[in-house]
């Protein structure tokens, strides 16, 4: 299987408004993947897209070489692929530990539980009984991660997780992510900062009003192409 995930001229609609137009989009198994653009560029619709949030042809969205498109969400997490969605979206009546557990509820066999996660991110363990919401942005952001990771998901898809966030929080969620990595996770990353996009990936897509404008391997892509492939100019 030389892809993971990968989608074949992916559209994409809100009502009649056409989002996305023609994506071509591939991941390999344990790669970590970028998605960069501005605000509006369609990254977030893609993601929602092969979440099966939004409508697509069967055969425009394949996961382990089987047609995913339009599949229900629950359906396409309990075959393998997690979220961390842009903002969080904590169960703010829940604790940190409530929280982490509601990824698990798939069942899916794998190395990820409650203590693993807790060794990824030690400050969690000790705010495990306090709200969701109650905590920092940045702890916010690693019960988000953590909770996805307790899908035991082969494909991580993580949507804008520096957002808002200070830059050594950054820094640290980040460096937790490179470990995940590490253990063979394959994951795609959705990102505005370029720097922090080019460094945490092996190849890279810019999308642009709905389209690829941009991409290969993160490290031979150069600032002038980027920028022009962003910002179109």
């Amino acid at each position: 299987m030389s892809q993971l995930l990968s989608t074949h001229g992916l559209k994409a609609w809100y009502g009649d408004f056409q989002a996305l137009f023609g994506i071509d989009f591939e991941i390999r198994p344990q790669e970590i993947v970028a998605i960069i653009g501005s605000n509006g560029a369609g990254k977030s619709t893609f993601l929602n897209t092969v979440m099966g949030v939004l409508a697509a042809d069967p055969a425009s969205v394949r996961f382990k070489d089987q047609p995913i498109g339009g599949c229900k969400t629950h359906r396409i997490v309990a075959g393998g692929i997690a979220m961390v969605p842009e903002g969080r979206r904590l169960f703010p009546s829940l604790s940190v530990e409530e929280n982490l557990r509601m990824g698990a509820y798939t069942k899916r066999p794998g190395p990820w539980d409650l203590k693993k996660i807790y060794r990824l991110f030690p400050v969690l363990k000790e705010k495990r009984s306090v709200p969701g919401t109650a905590i920092s942005g940045g702890q916010q952001q690693m019960v988000a991660i953590g909770r996805a990771l307790m899908s035991n998901p082969e494909l991580l898809i993580c949507d804008e997780i520096s957002l808002g966030l200070a830059p050594a929080v950054i820094k640290e969620i980040y460096a937790a992510l490179a470990e995940v990595a590490r253990n063979g996770l394959t994951a795609i990353i959705v990102e505005q900062d370029v720097y922090t996009a080019q460094n945490m990936s092996q190849r890279l897509y810019c999308f642009q009003e709905g389209r690829v404008s941009l991409s290969g391997n993160s490290s031979d892509l150069t600032h002038e192409q980027i920028s022009h492939a962003y910002f179109g100019v």
